[in-house]
């Protein structure tokens, strides 16, 4: 079967090859013609000149360079080699421009629409465009986090958003377009090797779109990655399902806009300092350090407030304990809950 589809193969290449070949072997047709031309007309009043004396001649004629260490004196050489290939060589070069700046035009449309794929390592991946506004916040908060960095690549994945927005492209955004359900699209994000997804809800108002955050959650859970996993869920009955998925986190931002409301009622101003806690933008943060040795509670305060931090509790097995005494035994393997300005160790 090979012997036969080979040379049928081998025939449509030649008949139509393509451009980049196109232009290479037209620049190594003119080279060969202005190196021999030139021998062949300067060899004998120039007895000294090489192949490689002509070749160089002939290629900084083409690019129209010009050096004027080496030119044709006798009037085949000037008029049959030279002015040819000058004349030529200006085509030829402004056709390979052409070529290379409709690569580059191509490459940046393709980027722009997400129609390409990105080789990343420990990188963030953002997957469904709710809004601009919401992605930008998101995007944000993560880069400003002293976890993760400020110069972290970020890969927005999406279905149906035709470009990238110019917000998103200004802050270095890399943009994959694609069902985020399918193993292809993870694949051009790099799913495997990124540190971290955080899955939106794609439409809020939509009763579906967690189910669709399942499917993706199990999507990715279904291939050998190393990402942590966050998702946003608006139903609070689809919190056992994402977590059987196997996502590592879920945020159910229903119930945290009933907390909001309800303690803005009793005590106003308390959404700001949430807000101020949480953000990691501006201000004081709510930090959950890992601790891993055995201590009393009193001994942990003390070290961080030596690193300006306030301690307010110890989180342990997915409890929350607040105002904890001063004898209050810490384990390996708790986080302590502070407040500071920045990441501490313990």
């Amino acid at each position: 079967m090979i012997p036969l589809l080979f040379p049928r193969f081998l025939r449509r290449w030649l008949r139509n090859p393509p451009s980049h070949l196109r232009v290479v072997a037209l620049l190594v047709a003119v080279l060969c013609y202005g190196a021999s031309g030139f021998l062949y007309f300067e060899l004998a009043a120039k007895p000294e000149l090489g192949w490689t004396d002509a070749f160089w001649w002939a290629l900084v004629t083409i690019t129209t360079i010009g050096y004027g260490d080496f030119f044709p004196t006798s009037a085949g050489g000037r008029f049959l080699v030279a002015v040819p290939i000058m004349l030529f060589g200006i085509g030829l070069l402004g056709y390979v421009l052409s070529l290379a700046a409709s690569a580059l035009v191509e490459a940046k449309t393709r980027a722009h629409r997400g129609l390409g794929g990105m080789k990343l390592n420990n990188h963030l991946i953002v997957i469904n465009f709710p809004n601009l506004s919401k992605v930008l916040r998101v995007i944000d908060e993560l880069r400003h986090a002293n976890a993760l960095g400020h110069d972290i690549d970020v890969i927005l994945v999406d279905e149906d958003l035709e470009e990238l927005p110019p917000e998103l492209e200004q802050r270095h955004v890399h943009y994959v377009r694609g069902n985020p359900t399918r193993d292809d699209t993870l694949s051009r994000a790099s799913v495997d090797e990124a540190a971290h997804a955080v899955i939106l809800s794609k439409n809020p108002g939509d009763p579906h779109t967690d189910d669709r955050n399942v499917a993706i959650v199990l999507a990715i859970e279904g291939r050998e990655h190393k990402a942590r996993t966050v998702v946003e869920c608006i139903d609070e009955s689809t919190l056992e399902l994402l977590h059987k998925a196997g996502c590592d986190r879920v945020v159910c931002t229903s119930r945290f806009d009933a907390h909001f409301l309800g303690s803005e009622v009793v005590n106003v101003g308390a959404q700001d300092v949430v807000e101020e806690l949480l953000s990691n933008l501006t201000g004081e943060q709510l930090f959950l350090t890992p601790y891993d040795k055995a201590s009393r509670f009193s001994e942990v305060a003390a070290r961080c407030r030596e690193l300006e931090h306030i301690p307010i509790g110890v989180r342990r097995d997915k409890k929350t304990l607040l105002r904890v005494a001063d004898d209050f035994e810490v384990h390996a393997g708790d986080s302590i809950i502070t407040i500071g300005a920045r990441r501490i160790r313990l």
